[in-house]
This record gives C-alpha cells, structure tokens and sequence, in this order.
C-alpha cells in the first residue's frame, strides 16, 4: 500500500495547486503523509455527513472538490461544525485533500465531467488557459449536442442526467428554441456570461444563477439558460476524480480501492411548485 505522501504527490499531477485561483484553499488539510492509504472516498462537501461516512467505509483518505477552511480560520475546535469534522478525520486516522479551482482547470477537469453526464461533444475550453499550449485546459467548456434539440428537451434531458436535487432545473428562454451548441460551467457560472457571449452558443448550463445577472444576460442576447443546482454540476467530477486515481493505483501497482459518495450534501431539501402569477 502506498503512503499518503505518494498518493498525494499523484493528486498534484492531476490537479497542480499553484494552477488554483490564488483566493482558493487546496491541497491537504489533514493527514499523517507516513501513514498508509488503501481506500478513498471522493464527495463534493467536507461536511459532517460526509465525514462519517468516511468512517463507516474505513477511508484513509476522503477527497472532496469544495475546502473545509476557505477563508481560513482560528480553531479548529470541536464545539465549531468544520472542527467537529476535522476531529472526526483525525480521531479516525482519515486524510482530508481538496481538489477545488485547480480541479475546474485541469484537463479532463470539473466541466469536463459534466460535459460527459450531459452526452456533449467538447470542442475546447470556455475560458481557455494561457499557460496551456495544447488549448484544452480552463474554465467551463463549449460543446456540441448529439443532435439538435429544443430548449425544453434539452433541460429536461439536465434533469434526467445528472443527480436529482430540490432545486431541479431551470431554464429561461424560449421552450421551443433549437439548441445545437451549450457552453456549460460547473459550480456557479455567472460570472461568465461575456466570455458565454463570445463563444456564440445557443444555450448557457450552470448553476448558481442570480436574478441580475441572469435578467442582463438575457436582454444582451437570446442565449437561453439553463440553471443546476450547484452540488449536481458539480458531483460528476467525483466518479471522473475516482477512474483517474483508479488508473494511477494500477500503473503502480497500489491496490487502492476508490469509493464515490452518493450522499446529496446540496443544501436545499424541499421544492413547492408555484402557481402561475396572474391579475
């Protein structure tokens, strides 16, 4: 079995921190790098559910996309919920890594996977990056529909891909418009929409999206819209993340087993339908 140093040094191949945007917080949080790795958990949120699933799988190692501390802190004292879990792992000899904005750049990245989820053909990077001469590493990717499909057909083919939350899927535009090119970005995208805009596609699928920027968006152009929950735009990177590690421990012979959490940590746990507004 491998030490955690080695498995973590694999990680950084994957996903390099300093590729991370610099208000971000990846890399390892806790962890012995002597101690020995032989079963991992991926998930999207180092909550405490999460964290005790951890335990009752017997993980080494739990890698989640989203940090415990973003913003750092001063304790990690038990009576607080982040320390609560951060006990937990260490009481339990469980290694925490995260993979964040460095993981949304990589190539095959976070937007990658949900390309994959959605059936789409990627034709390159939405925001590529500069440090990358082969053009495929950067945020969000543009892509093609197997086929061109209508605006409902399209959200409703969202909903059946990827995991199923409260919040379900949104879409503003047409209902009836063909869509045959998507930009898709997981985790929130708003911020976005003028690089969306350039690349020319018919529709816009992420999550996250805000009254304002939405509205603005939508008076700019006729780009359609489709809105995720965050937690679902983002969980297919945990299987990608889980074949990638799977590919490393056979290449060296590690004998790791991987395990992919399908605990829904999005926030949200109930959706009531609202009537149709009328004077």
């Amino acid at each position: 079995m491998p030490a955690l140093n080695d498995v973590l040094a694999a990680l950084d191949t994957l996903w390099p921190p300093e590729r991370a945007e610099q208000w971000d917080a990846v890399g390892t949080v806790c962890g012995d790098p002597d101690a020995e790795v032989s079963r991992v958990l991926f998930a999207v949120d180092p909550v405490q559910e999460v964290a005790d699933e951890a335990v009752r799988l017997g993980a080494d190692l739990l890698i989640t996309h989203h940090p415990l501390y973003l913003r750092g802190t001063t304790t990690v004292a038990a009576s607080t919920f982040k320390g609560r879990v951060v006990h937990t792992l260490i009481k339990n000899d469980i290694a925490l890594h995260v993979a964040h904005t460095n993981a949304d750049r990589a190539d095959p990245g976070v937007s990658d996977a949900l390309a994959g989820a959605l059936g789409l053909r990627i034709t390159g990077p939405l925001v590529p990056d500069p440090t990358d001469p082969a053009g495929r590493r950067g945020l969000g990717r543009v892509c093609e529909l197997d086929q061109p499909r209508t605006l409902r057909e399209f959200a409703e083919r969202a909903a059946e891909a990827l995991p199923a939350t409260a919040q379900g899927i949104r879409a503003a535009g047409d209902p009836d418009r063909t869509i045959r090119t998507v930009a898709v970005c997981g985790g929130s995208g708003d911020s976005l929409f003028a690089e969306v805009r350039a690349a020319g596609v018919d529709a816009y699928l992420t999550a996250d999206l805000r009254h304002h920027p939405s509205s603005e968006a939508r008076e700019h152009s006729d780009l359609a819209l489709v809105d995720a929950a965050h937690w679902a735009t983002e969980w297919p990177w945990t299987e990608q993340a889980a074949a990638q590690l799977d590919e490393i421990s056979d290449r060296h012979d590690w004998g790791l087993r991987t395990h992919v959490s399908r605990t829904v940590t999005d926030p949200w746990t109930a959706h009531a339908s609202a009537h149709a507004f009328s004077v």
